[in-house]
């Protein structure tokens, strides 16, 4: 099964942008689309929740919070999963200039393990904004998070970059830490670096695919990454097993990150409360 973890659509763009979208990820079998961090996150959430429930055997919605304005309780999250269907949280630490260990943020992420939902942190990128806060968007202040919330699935974005070796210490230190490894067909090179860097760290095995899109296209982003080993073959550089790389693409994201294990919990538990109601009434009934 091949997922493309990282995904975006820009609502306000209008429906040219959804029709790339669905183009582009007509190659992968399920994609994880980020709600944006711009505007209120309320309206967001509802805009991404009616774009994927048209899909939704295609695709896994991820709501924005932004704790330092938003409601952060456990109800307000269920409410996020059992109202309007999205799967999962997007923190966007850097751009919204939120430290990711603040009070406020810490009870988030008790709330999120509590109901099992993927925390995606989306603090750095290649096109990072002048007024982002550099400083958040390093993954080591992630160990915290790790080591207070073991349960919690933690994705950290586009590799984390540029802090590629602070990424590849936290997947290797914790177990429900995974990276996202999100290529830029163009740059080959920094492809190859961080492949090989995750293959002598010896944690390929916690790397996600994704494209980024719209700045990546699934496809073309899978051809990168099965062919850069090719652009070796005259040189004494290290490559990387293509099996392994193959592993990378296919990797079922959804069921490492709990997504449809917990949406059967909760429906097993929804069924449990339905039939205790069922059997007082016809107690009551018989008395």
């Amino acid at each position: 099964m091949i997922v493309d973890c990282h995904t975006h659509v820009d609502f306000n763009a209008g429906d040219s942008v959804t029709s790339e979208h669905l183009t582009a990820v007509e190659t992968v079998d399920a994609c994880i689309v980020l709600a944006s961090p711009y505007g209120q996150s309320k309206e967001n959430n509802k805009k991404l929740s009616q774009y994927v429930s048209k899909y939704e055997e295609k695709m896994v919605g991820f709501a924005v919070v932004q704790p330092n304005e938003d409601k952060i309780s456990t109800n307000n999250l269920q409410s996020i999963t059992q109202k309007i269907g999205l799967k999962g949280i997007v923190l966007y630490c850097s751009d919204c200039g939120m430290h990711p260990t603040n009070s406020r943020t810490m009870r988030l992420y008790e709330s999120a393990q509590e109901l099992g939902l993927p925390i995606f942190f989306h603090n750095a990128s290649p096109s990072i904004k002048a007024n982002a806060v550099l400083d958040y968007a390093q993954p080591y202040l992630l160990d915290e998070v790790a080591r207070e919330f073991p349960s919690l699935k933690i994705i950290i974005g586009n590799m984390g970059v540029p802090f590629i070796e602070q990424t590849l210490s936290m997947i290797a230190k914790h177990e429900n830490v995974y990276a996202d490894l999100t290529i830029k067909p163009k740059n080959v090179w920094q492809t190859y670096n961080t492949v090989v860097a995750a293959y002598e760290y010896g944690v390929m095995d916690k790397l996600l695919f994704g494209s980024g899109f719209p700045s990546g296209n699934a496809g073309q982003c899978i051809e990168t990454l099965l062919g850069f080993n090719m652009l070796l073959a005259d040189t004494n550089l290290p490559a990387v097993p293509r099996g392994i790389i193959q592993n990378i693409i296919e990797r079922d994201t959804l069921k490492l990150l709990g997504i449809n294990d917990k949406e059967a919990e909760v429906q097993e538990e929804t069924d449990k409360k339905a039939k205790g109601k069922r059997t007082r009434k016809k107690s009551k009934k018989k008395d």
